[in-house]
């Protein structure tokens, strides 16, 4: 068995993060993407040489051979060479919010240790690609240290409740009706007047499947074809809410999809397992789709929102982080990017303009006072 060892260095400005990245993993992504070992040479800016011993060097080490080429044929990876790519692909999918959280730890601490005058904003976050770019640019562009913990929609709000962070960020789907999921569960754990929700992100939500669509999956209801292997999202998850929402919907009973019961914590974990073959269909992000060249089926629009309490909004650290939210560069960061849209974001809004069953016994009074009564 092989045995792993993690390090850290340094940087003076923020740089592209490529978390536990290792050469070999590099190289047998380039060649699965090109076929070329000249072609994945180029594209890592290694000599052809420097790229072939490296194979071979890996290929005595793992007791295996892990590439086969011919000359004037493609370069492919092998059976094993697959295999490893993608556990490779898959286990870092899963572990990322973690390496995110405990970076973000230990920047938290080293930032108080260096500069006195730096703000640290605490952040418990549904998972998002996006937040990895906002920390980046918030640190350089206004000292603002981003403390960014994941976890999903339901857990974020209820740390906001017990105080152990300054925001908390979920997304919700724009079927927000009386009596849906999304009520029974977003209802209790916000309330008018104590919170205020600041607008982040637009995403798109879907299903992701193997490239070409090979299943010929086009909605929710083809989740429960014989051969059709679903990949879930984790209980409290705004996600797993969003899917348990479309089934409901479609009249689906969750028994019948072949496994809902399966679950990935993050969208990229999802998306791994579907371009690795050990499901033929998740429920996600876009951006997560694109990163991995899955087909992605569009289900729904969502609103990511960063809710804190009324009060907080008055801290000099979150006037500076919505000035930079509704900034020109932080939108130009966001074009471009697959399913996302923040056109409106760093905007404040009221819980009873995007939740419309908050209202609910206003208008009731209206319609029958005519007025309505402050208290």
């Amino acid at each position: 068995m092989l045995h792993l060892k993690l390090d850290y260095t340094f940087s003076a400005t923020p740089v592209a993060r490529n978390h536990l990245g290792n050469p070999l993993f590099e190289i047998l992504a380039a060649i699965h993407r090109t076929g070329s070992i000249s072609k994945t040479a180029q594209a890592l800016e290694l000599s052809y040489r420097h790229v072939w011993g490296a194979l071979k060097n890996w290929e005595q080490t793992l007791g295996a051979e892990i590439i086969v080429w011919e000359r004037g044929k493609r370069a492919r990876l092998t059976p094993f060479g697959e295999k490893l790519l993608f556990a490779e692909q898959r286990a870092k999918a899963r572990v990322l919010p973690q390496i995110e959280n405990l970076i973000a730890d230990m920047e938290r601490e080293f930032a108080l240790a260096f500069d006195r005058n730096a703000y640290v904003i605490s952040l418990f976050a549904s998972h998002d690609l996006v937040l990895n770019r906002l920390r980046d640019f918030m640190a350089s562009d206004a000292k603002l240290h981003l403390d960014l913990q994941f976890r999903g929609s339901i857990d974020s709000l209820g740390a906001l409740a017990r105080g152990e962070c300054l925001l908390a960020g979920f997304h919700i789907s724009e079927d927000r009706a009386r009596g849906t999921l999304t009520q029974q569960t977003f209802k209790k754990l916000l309330k008018p007047g104590k919170h205020k929700l600041i607008t982040f992100l637009g995403r798109q939500q879907g299903l992701m499947v193997a490239a070409g669509n090979p299943k010929k999956i086009g909605g929710m209801g083809d989740l429960q074809r014989p051969g059709v292997r679903f990949i879930n999202r984790e209980t409290g998850s705004g996600t797993r809410l969003e899917i348990e929402q479309l089934l409901a919907a479609g009249k689906i009973d969750p028994a019948t999809v072949n496994g809902f019961e399966r679950c990935e914590a993050t969208h990229l974990a999802v998306a791994a397992a579907v371009a690795s073959g050990h499901a033929d269909a998740g429920f996600g992000i876009r951006a997560a789709a694109m990163q991995f060249g899955l087909d992605f089926i569009p289900l729904m629009q969502e609103q990511y929102y960063l809710a804190c309490l009324k009060e907080t909004l008055r801290e000099p650290a979150i006037e500076k982080l919505l000035a930079l939210l509704q900034s020109n560069s932080w939108r130009h960061i966001i074009d471009g990017l697959p399913g996302y849209d923040a056109s409106n974001a760093g905007n404040i809004v009221s819980l009873t303009q995007v939740m419309p069953w908050y209202s609910f016994k206003a208008q009731k009074e209206i319609q029958k006072t005519g007025s309505i009564t402050k208290k």
